[in-house]
């Protein structure tokens, strides 16, 4: 009898299982950071390498202006924004936001960013069903496309892809698999999967985008540092 395949881990999301999830979770800040909401200074340390990745990105690409803000930027994934007012509110003059939790975007929708004109269209829908109808100037991704299929995930790229500016910036910013066989993780918890770094690679690529920057987040204490995954930032443009 022919053995049955062991299923790949992002066969076992189940995208009501993560909604169930984020819907348990308070709609704060520290409440979008899970068990580092208890560590106030790992967000600045988020938020500064967040900033410095795209500051040397924007240095990297000769046709993409280094000076002053970009016009239109989008946070897909946003939660309650904490990434949006922390950082890309100030590298963006406009940031629309996408989030599939009602009560995070009620949260955004209520904001002093919001009245003040800064944050701009919110979507309260899932990255994985996100048209964009715009070109953006940054398009920002972090700790969100776990909750997708491998098919879906490349499918997300290749919409953002169409949906940049001819010198805008794709970012993508997740945790990274640390399996001794090389494999992607699956996390019953919240039903995502945290890719190997050998997969981002082969979806972007899939996906017609090529990765011109790559870092790894530093700056965390060695010994916290130990208790998590790394986490690496990839910037992407089109193939040309």
């Amino acid at each position: 009898m022919k053995e049955q395949s062991e299923p790949t881990p992002d066969s076992m999301i189940d995208h009501a299982a993560s909604l169930k999830y984020w819907n348990d979770v308070p709609a704060t800040p520290n409440g979008m950071l899970g068990e580092l909401g208890d560590y106030p200074w790992y967000t600045r340390i988020d938020l500064r390498a967040s900033k410095a990745f795209l500051a040397k990105a924007r240095r990297l690409l000769p046709s993409c202006s280094t000076e002053g803000k970009l016009k239109l930027g989008v946070d897909c994934g946003a939660g309650v924004g904490r990434i949006t007012e922390g950082f890309l509110s100030q590298v963006c003059e406009v940031v629309d936001v996408v989030e599939p939790v009602e009560k995070f975007t009620e949260v955004v929708r209520n904001s002093s960013l919001k009245k003040d004109g800064i944050i701009g269209d919110i979507y309260t829908v899932g990255i994985e069903n996100w048209n964009p109808e715009k070109k953006y100037d940054l398009i920002w991704t972090q700790w969100c496309v776990g909750h997708l299929t491998d098919t879906q995930f490349l499918e997300y790229v290749k919409r953002c892809r169409a949906a940049l500016t001819e010198t805008g910036i794709m970012v993508v910013k997740e945790n990274q698999s640390t399996d001794i066989n090389g494999e992607d993780m699956f996390d019953e918890e919240d039903s995502s999967v945290t890719r190997t770094d050998e997969k981002f690679k082969k979806i972007f690529k899939e996906a017609g985008m090529t990765v011109f920057l790559s870092e790894i987040q530093n700056g965390l204490p060695k010994t916290f540092r130990l208790k998590l995954l790394p986490v690496r930032s990839y910037a992407l443009r089109p193939n040309s």
